[in-house]
């Protein structure tokens, strides 16, 4: 693979001028063909991912095969901090690219092997022993998770040099509003499979739907034309190192972006518990989590469009402010619901709300904080900040088993709040 930059001592580079030749330069006509491809694989993403959402469908699943608050919390981990903190891996390996295409495909197209493993693997549910479908399960969701955190370096990096900026705020706003809609539909469809079919075949069929639209989704993968970018090429772990410690001693705003996803990160974990909290308090059935995933869905689709219409208005300080106040008032309205069902129910809508507001104001942050030089390692060293997101389920499954479900509310609320002190110093642009 030739090397656009050479590192000859820390922090220099010297440019290849062959490297430069045959470079397509990024047009609008370009721009806006790849930002209709990229909404193409958001709304059949969007179609796929209620049959397979971490928050109600994986937890449930994982629950109703045996496993207990631990392995949820191993499953929580591996989903949501663990697959991101594999980033970090990655980004050495795929920094160095300078088309990434290709891996995106490779990671999308594991998703989709995964995700039929998933559906096998329930077609033939009454073959397997207790633990067998229990560690099958979390390889197979693992498989699902790190190919995903592999593709998303590649999906950043593609998407920051190869769409307009001036485009980006109102794509990521605009695909969460048609990813909601895909969502609320393809929701609608997983719950009418949980509330005919039972076990298993109500999963065996959610994973079938989930693979299918995400293969149809890949069509937009393969139709975007990549624009080449250079950057300073890792030779070995010594260059890696020295790239990790002069971005951080450097970059100010990337300090915080990471201390923000260690503290604000862990919001969007706090679902799957709920759903743990509803089995023991209200007794949950599958039908019942089919009516959750609607309220978040419903949740996604408010919060995506109010951001779409003012998305040449808001800034992302704002919207970050938003999520910790919505991240607070979850854990507070099932403390407070007590018996009534539904109070507990408008958490999930809350839960919504939030991770639509969080995931814009995140990915516009990290593309605005970086650039086509080093958004691909920046990515990656956005696993970093997720080591607290991925262990925090890990631990809470535990406190959860030993201390109960208020001793987690509070410890969740604490680490929610102090995200306010980074926000303050993170310097977020329009």
């Amino acid at each position: 693979m030739p090397a656009v930059f050479r590192i000859v001592l820390p922090g220099k580079a010297y440019k290849s001028p062959v490297a430069c030749r045959g470079m397509h330069v990024l047009t609008k006509r370009i721009s806006l063909a790849n930002y209709r491809n990229f909404l193409w694989h958001g709304i059949f993403l969007a179609l796929a991912s209620s049959f397979m959402d971490v928050d109600t469908i994986m937890p449930a699943m994982l629950g109703d095969a045996g496993g207990k608050a631990f392995q949820i919390g191993i499953l929580v981990t591996i989903m949501l901090g663990g697959s991101s903190f594999s980033q970090l891996f990655f980004a050495p390996y795929l920094h160095n690219r300078r088309y990434k295409k290709t891996m995106l495909l490779v990671g999308i197209h594991l998703r989709i092997l995964a995700l039929a493993g998933l559906s096998a693997l329930f077609f033939l549910f009454d073959r397997f022993t207790p633990n067998q479908k229990i560690w099958l399960i979390l390889f197979l969701v693992s498989l699902f998770s790190f190919s995903g955190a592999f593709a998303n370096i590649s999906y950043t990096d593609i998407l920051g040099k190869s769409v307009l900026p001036k485009q980006r705020k109102s794509f990521l706003s605009l695909k969460q509003v048609f990813a909601a809609a895909g969502v609320f539909l393809s929701a609608i469809v997983a719950h009418r499979i949980l509330a005919t079919y039972s076990l298993p075949v109500n999963y065996s069929l959610l994973f079938l739907c989930a693979a299918g639209f995400l293969l149809i989704a890949t069509v937009g993968f393969w139709r975007i034309k990549e624009i080449g970018s250079k950057s300073h090429y890792v030779r070995d772990l010594r260059g890696f190192i020295v790239f990790i410690r002069n971005s951080l001693q450097n970059d100010i705003r990337l300090r915080n972006y990471l201390l923000l996803l260690s503290t604000l990160g862990i919001s969007i974990s706090i679902l799957p518990f709920l759903v743990l909290y509803g089995k023991a308090h209200f007794s949950l059935v599958s039908s019942g989590v089919g009516n959750l995933l609607l309220l978040k869905v419903i949740g996604v689709i408010s919060m995506g469009v109010f951001l779409f219409f003012l998305s040449r208005h808001f800034t992302y300080s704002k919207t970050l402010y938003a999520s910790v106040g919505i991240a607070l008032a979850i854990p507070l309205v099932v403390f407070f619901a007590g018996d009534s069902y539904l109070l507990f129910m408008l958490a999930f809508l809350l839960g919504g709300l939030l991770f639509a507001i969080y995931t814009v104001s995140m990915n516009g942050v990290l593309l605005e904080i970086s650039n086509t030089r080093n958004r691909a390692m920046y990515t990656g060293l956005a696993g970093v900040g997720n080591i607290v997101p991925a262990l925090f389920p890990l631990f809470s499954g535990w406190l959860i088993k030993v201390q109960g479900f208020t001793a987690f509310f509070i410890l969740f609320g604490t680490i929610v709040l102090s995200s306010v002190v980074f926000i303050r110093r993170l310097a977020c642009r329009k």
